[in-house]
């Protein structure tokens, strides 16, 4: 298609690692290109191409798009647009085929992966008309990974994101086509250069639309008021979103006149007001005073989007009780929630497969004691824990070999260091430093706690397990399940 086509496609594919492995590393990006020659048949040579051309997927695969972007044109009549300028409708029209061009492409890839049972989602970029093709960017992400993750029931109005992640694609696709767009000024080389968090930030901004139906500014004015102290104390409360009068909302207290969202000191003295059920009342606009949300079973009640004010510089968006995204330092992360028990076992299965239920359930329990503990702490059940405690002696505190029990895991993990036990729960030191060799599956943007226990697992001479549970919330199994 052009001479650069290979270098775009490898650092559209850098650039999608950099902002996926920040969300999830278990998204698997893979990024590919689609070109649908404009002037050409779809049986002439390189009428399709695909970028790179040893890509299990083949021109073959996608000679029928065209044809099914034209099979996708509604029937009946089609709504009259009436433009000011000439040129513009034919710009309607184009843009209009490329949209079609776009769903035509992620339906015949969604036909492939199901066909090859690829467990990938793949999301398209609108097309970019570049050296006589249309260039499609193709997304792929981890089936698994991504469904993993609450979601909005629907998308809102103008494809606005269901998801964190659907916000990032989004923000990514379109970077991609805004470099390609560019390229011919810059030596006809695109350049995708933007900041990983930055593209993270515009992504939580785009998602936030959802919560603020369609207001802007709700992002960062919460931002603005996490960062805020009251009397030396840090912001914690919580905030309803929803619509002026909202029937699920009961009001406790209605201010005269209400407080602009904007007015970031005001909102976070207002703050101190929230607590258990009660909140701030929020129209993504205004604070118009206090209320709380009818329980459940009330027949006006509807999942409504919650900011909960967790600590400074730190807050989260909810939606039906599911957190939806954390922001710390005004940058937007993924929620992890607790240990999942079912895979759990499977990791504890896949390590020690010799293990009966009762003990596995056993080592679900203090797994849960352990990823309650606040400041963070590593649990690690180890076949050679009695001799690492005593290669470790000189950082650790070696304990007679004991049974762990769940309230006695409360008392050890409140000091730095690991917990070394058995995988039968016999437990042999407290409070280890762990060591290991340096890795290439570490990640710079995570603390220190959780890439020395990475270093560890992956250096161990004996099979372990270990959970990081890390002070921002986060918790690992490590090694990671595999996908």
């Amino acid at each position: 298609m052009w001479d650069h086509q290979s270098l775009f496609r490898v650092s559209a594919q850098l650039f999608a690692d950099g902002i996926f492995n920040l969300l999830d590393r278990t998204l698997k990006p893979e990024v590919f290109l689609l070109g649908l020659a404009s002037a050409r048949e779809t049986d002439e040579p390189q009428a399709v191409v695909v970028e790179p051309t040893t890509l299990r997927y083949t021109s073959a695969d996608f000679a029928g798009v065209k044809a099914l972007a034209a099979s996708l044109e509604p029937d009946g009549p089609r709504d009259v647009v009436y433009h000011l300028h000439p040129t513009d409708h034919d710009r309607y029209e184009k843009l209009r085929w490329y949209e079609l061009l776009r769903r035509a492409t992620e339906q015949t890839l969604a036909a492939l992966t199901a066909a090859r049972g690829e467990e990938r989602l793949s999301f398209c970029s609108t097309p970019v008309s570049l050296y006589g093709y249309q260039v499609v960017v193709i997304l792929q992400l981890s089936a698994e990974s991504y469904q993993s993750y609450y979601a909005l029931p629907v998308p809102g109005p103008g494809n606005r994101p269901v998801s964190l992640v659907h916000a990032a694609v989004q923000e990514f696709l379109q970077d991609c086509s805004r470099a390609l767009r560019e390229s011919d000024t810059d030596d006809d080389r695109p350049v995708l250069d933007r900041d990983y968090n930055e593209v993270l930030r515009a992504a939580g901004r785009s998602f936030m639309l959802r919560a603020a139906a369609g207001t802007h500014g709700l992002y960062d004015a919460c931002n603005g008021i996490a960062a805020l102290r009251h009397e030396g104390d840090e912001g914690v409360g919580t905030m309803l979103v929803a619509r002026r009068h909202h029937p699920a909302i009961v009001p406790v207290l209605t201010l005269e006149s209400p407080i602009p969202l904007r007015d970031h000191r005001r909102i976070r003295k207002l703050l101190e007001l929230s607590e258990d059920y009660t909140a701030l009342v929020s129209d993504a606009t205004d604070v118009f005073g206090l209320g709380y949300l009818v329980p459940p079973e009330d027949p006006t009640h509807e999942p409504m989007f919650t900011v909960h004010f967790t600590r400074h510089y730190s807050w989260e968006l909810t939606h039906d009780e599911q957190v939806m995204m954390k922001v710390v330092s005004n940058t937007p992360r993924l929620p992890q929630g607790r240990v999942d028990a079912e895979n759990f076992a499977r990791a504890v299965q896949r390590i020690f497969p010799r293990l009966d239920t009762g003990t596995v359930e056993y080592l679900w329990e203090l797994t849960q004691r352990a990823s309650e503990q606040t400041h963070g702490t590593i649990l690690v059940i180890s076949e050679g824990a009695a001799q690492e405690a005593v290669r470790l002696t000189r950082q650790c505190f070696r304990v007679a070999p004991r049974l762990m029990t769940p309230s006695v895991l409360r008392l050890v993990t409140n000091i730095d260091g690991a917990v070394l036990i058995e995988p039968d729960g016999t437990c042999h030191a407290i409070g280890a430093i762990l060591d290991g060799l340096a890795t290439e599956k570490g990640d710079s943007s995570r603390g220190s706690r959780y890439n020395s226990a990475l270093r560890y697992v992956e250096s161990s001479r004996y099979a372990c397990l270990a959970i990081v549970v890390s002070e921002d919330g986060l918790i690992d199994l490590l090694p990671p399940l595999r996908r």
